[in-house]
């Protein structure tokens, strides 16, 4: 059985955060900048609010995933 050793706690907003991790965050606040920028053309507020708070938020919360030792990557026990 696979076990990540992954931690989410205030603390590790400061560490080094997963490689897979950082490649959502990045994910989610490009796609919610997308949207954002179409929903303010058309002028969909609401759109453009959500989606915004949808991607910075999800940025901020994946700093908060730390390493367990610190290098960025992934440690699975086999």
């Amino acid at each position: 059985m696979n076990k990540e050793k992954i931690k989410l706690s205030l603390k590790g907003y400061a560490k080094v955060t997963p490689v897979k991790y950082q490649k959502l965050g990045d994910a989610l606040l490009s796609v919610s900048s997308m949207i954002t920028g179409y929903a303010v053309v058309d002028e969909i507020k609401w759109l453009a609010l959500v989606s915004l708070a949808i991607g910075v938020v999800g940025k901020f919360l994946t700093n908060f995933f730390a390493d367990a030792d610190g290098d960025g990557i992934i440690d699975i026990e086999q």
